[in-house]
């Protein structure tokens, strides 16, 4: 954490953000977690009616925070989901995608500010709940222990959420030093539960 507080502002994110992205998803997550092709692509999934999903976190004008969330109907239920036990239908569902905070700079309520304005959006669609797919193998488990916090109701363990990226689109786990076999824990975060105090 830096020694005085910087000056945090947000704002949706926009395509001149997206080399800025990258680097700070990688950083955080592991090489080509995020590539130009991936993010070009996440990122239409993000806008609908005008509105953005996607949103950014500075402190002094660095980029320190993101978090890319998809609109709904525009995101793909695959078998790493178990729609049969959500709480809401898939229309009233948005996905969280990822989030990166930059360890420097953890512990300032950048994630919960960035959680909170993509849930606004969110909720300008309809939406009643979001999905995530958790990495149970952050430092700590932090991850999900933050998204717990936030009201995020466990739903079920996946192990080798990751495992294609890896195999097949060149992602490099930091944890599994390269194939992944990490578990994701896909939870539900009901908006009338949201706890971001």
């Amino acid at each position: 954490m830096p020694e005085t507080t910087p000056r945090l502002h947000f704002r949706p994110m926009t395509a001149a953000d997206f080399a800025a992205v990258i680097v700070l998803a990688n950083k955080v997550h592991g090489d080509n977690y995020l590539t130009e092709s991936s993010l070009s692509d996440y990122f239409t999934r993000g806008l609908q009616q005008g509105r953005n999903l996607h949103w950014l976190g500075f402190a002094d004008n660095q980029l320190v925070g993101l978090r890319l969330t998809f609109a709904p109907g525009n995101w793909d239920i695959d078998s790493f989901c178990t729609p049969s036990s959500w709480p809401v239908s898939t229309e009233q569902m948005c996905y969280f995608k990822c989030a990166a905070i930059d360890q420097d700079y953890q512990g300032l309520g950048i994630g919960k500010s960035l959680l909170q304005h993509s849930v606004v959006e969110a909720s300008g669609l309809g939406c009643q709940a979001g999905l995530a797919h958790i990495w149970r193998q952050s430092p700590n488990n932090s991850a999900f222990a933050y998204f717990s916090r936030c009201g995020g109701e466990l739903i079920q363990d996946h192990p080798d959420r990751w495992y294609q990226a890896s195999v097949e689109d060149g992602y490099f786990c930091p944890v599994c030093d390269g194939i992944c076999h990490c578990i994701a824990a896909e939870m539900v975060l009901p908006f009338k539960r949201i706890n971001l105090g």
